[in-house]
């Protein structure tokens, strides 16, 4: 797309291009103020995700070791995060681990046959929260756990191998 410059009075402003700028994953026009959220995942990520039940998180215990457990999660389209949780989960060691770093990791995989592997994995910043669980399945506890994107790696999808850090 050109821009070009307004050089004559009749030309219309209407007709200009209009800049968006994205961030924290929101569209903000000129004025400033905030359009329709958009989120940092792509729509095959979105659906992918939606598809799947079963996630395997990644924490970093109090002594350096890696921690990777299967887990329940959904994706949060309200707050474009990956929210986690399960029974007695403020009780888990992962819970511990997000509570003490603030970071996780949760790769969502599968193959289709004969071979087409397939993936979404997303890093960032984590957080425990009081609420959410049953939202995630009824039966949960309150207690989840929420990631929000750093980055988003993801391959097997309609649109290909994906690699992307966010804010």
């Amino acid at each position: 797309m050109a821009f070009s410059l307004v050089t004559s009075a009749e030309q219309s402003v209407s007709s200009l291009p209009v800049l968006l700028v994205v961030r924290g994953g929101m569209t903000v026009g000129m004025t400033g103020q905030q359009e329709d959220p958009m989120s940092v995942f792509s729509d095959a990520e979105i659906e992918y995700l939606a598809s799947q039940r079963l996630g395997r998180l990644a924490t970093v215990g109090h002594d350096g070791m890696p921690h990777v457990v299967p887990v329940a999660f959904r994706y949060n389209p309200d707050a474009d995060t990956i929210d986690i949780g399960g029974h007695d989960f403020a009780k888990r060691k992962k819970f511990r681990d997000v509570k003490r770093t603030g970071m996780a990791a949760l790769v969502v995989d599968d193959v289709l046959p004969p071979w087409q592997p397939r993936a979404v994995e997303v890093r960032g910043e984590a957080s425990t929260l009081d609420t959410g669980g049953k939202a995630i399945m009824e039966g949960f506890d309150d207690p989840i756990i929420r990631i929000s994107p750093r980055r988003i790696v993801s391959w097997g999808l309609e649109d290909g191998f994906q690699a992307r850090s966010i804010g």
